[in-house]
């Protein structure tokens, strides 16, 4: 179950390892926040510098107490801060969750929450979140909740203080001593470890060779010209039958023999033989050497009968 949390309340945490994650909206003029950690003895101060832990000292010497760092969620840009309970330091008694805006108010930080997890269930509900809001507005640093012990356990009280002279300011308050005379080394002052803003997550990675091809199209060859080859049409790969000589028809019928084209006779030759009568005898053919009237031959006239006799006629014919 999460507790929705309200400034000063508290939970008990049966967690032995907690993350406690630092979640904003990043924006146009929204400054960059920072997660720190403060270890505090019994008198509710530092016991050393070594105590602070914070982007230039990641990790505390003893090894309970380290930042994680930053990462880019669905929700906006997040930094940890990851405790081992169980094995912190008997004379530690309480750790302030600390969020510092690099020298920029608060007002301009939007949808500021911490989240308390179990650090052995990454994937589960927050055990406790709280919303914290400045009071004023002009905070450049802020307490946002403490991890304390009570009894043999620990629990999350949520705070939302606020500090105008920022980081420095607060760390000085608990202890930090911050060395300000020239040429001293400062941690606070010191540059960054690491970059302010986790870099965006890459997109597929192309080599030059497909970024080339993506971008340039493709470029035609030119070489030398080379000689038109007509390529057969479907259906057309069987040779054309030869041409036909002169004289015989384009076309003709199918499955009969053609006879030579009917030419118009000369006036005085001979015709060639016509068609016989149907069912008559045909006179037979004049010899070569009859006599034929001009340009046309000649009938055979046969020899007379010496026994042909003329029938007898009818008395209309006697005496005439």
């Amino acid at each position: 179950m999460t507790h929705a949390m309200l400034k000063g309340s508290n939970v008990p945490l049966q967690a032995t390892t907690v993350r406690a994650v630092l979640r904003w909206t990043p924006g146009s003029g929204a400054p960059d926040i920072d997660a720190s950690a403060l270890l505090l003895g019994p008198d509710g101060r530092v016991r050393s510098d070594e105590d602070f832990v914070f982007y230039n000292q990641p990790r505390h010497p003893s090894g309970q107490v380290w930042r994680l760092g930053k990462k880019r969620v669905a929700e906006g840009l997040t930094d940890t801060i990851q405790t081992d309970l169980s094995r912190v330091e008997p004379s530690v008694g309480r750790i302030l969750l600390v969020a510092s805006a690099d020298g920029v108010a608060f007002d301009r930080v939007r949808s500021l929450r911490i989240l308390v997890h179990d650090a052995a269930s990454a994937d589960a509900e927050p055990l406790a979140y709280f919303d914290v809001k400045p009071e004023t507005g002009q905070e450049t640093a802020l307490i946002c909740g403490e991890l304390y012990r009570r009894g043999d356990g620990w629990k999350f009280r949520a705070l939302g203080e606020g500090y105008s002279n920022g980081l420095k300011g607060l760390a000085t308050d608990f202890g930090i001593s911050v060395d300000e005379s020239e040429g001293a080394e400062d941690p606070l002052s010191a540059p960054r470890s690491e970059p302010a803003f986790p870099p965006a997550q890459p997109g597929p990675a192309q080599t030059p060779a497909a970024t080339t091809a993506q971008t340039a199209p493709a470029q035609p060859v030119v070489g030398p010209e080379q000689p038109t080859t007509v390529q057969p049409l479907p259906g057309a790969s069987r040779p054309l039958p030869p041409e036909q000589p002169a004289g015989v028809p384009a076309q003709p019928a199918y499955g009969f023999p053609q006879q030579p084209p009917a030419t118009q006779p000369a006036y005085g030759y001979p015709q060639p033989a016509g068609a016989p009568g149907y069912g008559y005898p045909q006179a037979p053919a004049a010899p070569a050497d009859a006599q034929s009237g001009y340009g046309y031959p000649q009938p055979v006239t046969a020899a007379p009968d010496p026994d042909f006799r003329m029938p007898p006629q009818g008395p209309q014919f006697v005496g005439r």
